[in-house]
Order: C-alpha cells, then sequence, then structure tokens
C-alpha cells in the first residue's frame, strides 16, 4: 500500500544531478514563484481566483501553489521545476479572517494546471497532515496517496478564472477528508 506522499517530507534527487549535472539549481527558499504569482491590483491577465471552502478555522497560513498538469511535476519540488524552467507559482499569505478566502495567482499564460492549497495552521511551513489541511483545484476525492494530475488539472483562459478548493483535514484515525458541512 502506498503511503500519502504529502504525509511525509520525500528526498527528491534533483533532476540536474540525473540528466548529468545540466546546471545549478536556484537556491531554495520559500520565495520561490512568488514574485511570478503576485496578482496586480484588478488583475486582467491569465490567473486564477481560488475561494477556499472549509476551513477549520482562521489560523496560521495559507500556501496556494501552481504546478504543471502532469503526474511527474504535480508536487514536485519547487526548485526543480523552476530550475527545469518549468512553471512553478506560489501565493502566501496569513489566513484570512473571511469565511470564504479568495487568493489570486498570476500564470505565465492561458493552459492546463494543477493547484494545490495548504492551510499550514501553525505557520511552520511543514505540513502536519494530523493538524494541517490540504486541497486541490478538481476537489478529488483523498486517499493515503497523492491525486493523479488528471484529477486535478483545471483549464485557464486569457483574463482571471475562478476556482472553488474545498479544504480537507484528517477525521478520525485514518480518514482525510472536508469537514461536515462543507
Amino acid at each position: 500500500m502506498k503511503k500519502l506522499a504529502l504525509l511525509a517530507p520525500v528526498a527528491v534527487i534533483p533532476a540536474a544531478l540525473l540528466l548529468g549535472g545540466a546546471g545549478p539549481l536556484p537556491p531554495s527558499t520559500p520565495d520561490l514563484g512568488k514574485a511570478e504569482g503576485q496578482c496586480r491590483p484588478g488583475e486582467h491577465g491569465p490567473s486564477f481566483m481560488v475561494d477556499i471552502l472549509g476551513l477549520k478555522d482562521h489560523t496560521g497560513k495559507l500556501k496556494l501553489e501552481v504546478y504543471p498538469a502532469n503526474d511527474s511535476d504535480f508536487l514536485a519540488d519547487d526548485n526543480v521545476l523552476v530550475g527545469a524552467g518549468k512553471t512553478f507559482r506560489r501565493v502566501e499569505v496569513n489566513t484570512p479572517a473571511e469565511p470564504t478566502p479568495r487568493l489570486c495567482v498570476r500564470l505565465p499564460g492561458p493552459g492546463q494546471y494543477t493547484v494545490s492549497v495548504l492551510h499550514d495552521r501553525d505557520g511552520n511551513r511543514k505540513f502536519n497532515w494530523q493538524r494541517d489541511g490540504i486541497g486541490f483545484s478538481g476537489n478529488p476525492r483523498l486517499g493515503w496517496s497523492k491525486p493523479k494530475a488528471a484529477s486535478a488539472t483545471v483549464s485557464a483562459g486569457n483574463g482571471p478564472t475562478t476556482l472553488r478548493i474545498v479544504m480537507n483535514y484528517r477525521n478520525g484515525l485514518m480518514s482525510v477528508g472536508p469537514l461536515k458541512g462543507a
């Protein structure tokens, strides 16, 4: 049985090392993808306007990330994606007080993408499956492994595209899903 890839950090061998040293990777930093993902006031270009539903509370931070729409790049290491010139965007904010926060993330252009949202309730930048929440575009049903990219793939047009992502939290001993009533 495969373990949920989101449950524990996984050592990733940088693609540049596997490809015979294709070049240096950017330094790993929580700021990767933030400048590219920041929306302008009144954003009119390709972007996702993400409504986040079913938050357990309004503590900590929300981290929204955009990935290419394929299984090998979906939830891949950010500095590997950036180093390979692939799409990676990030928006990180203190969890807003609104019942349904809306986050905006700019995209490189129209096309197919996957999106994840982490509710990092203690703000420590580490996913804790017992405490934190996770949600994906397409709102796939979660099991103990990461969802397939196809179930989380969404299309962006030339302007803002609205998405609704339902957050999932640990429910009981062995299940992960939306909160009751979410």
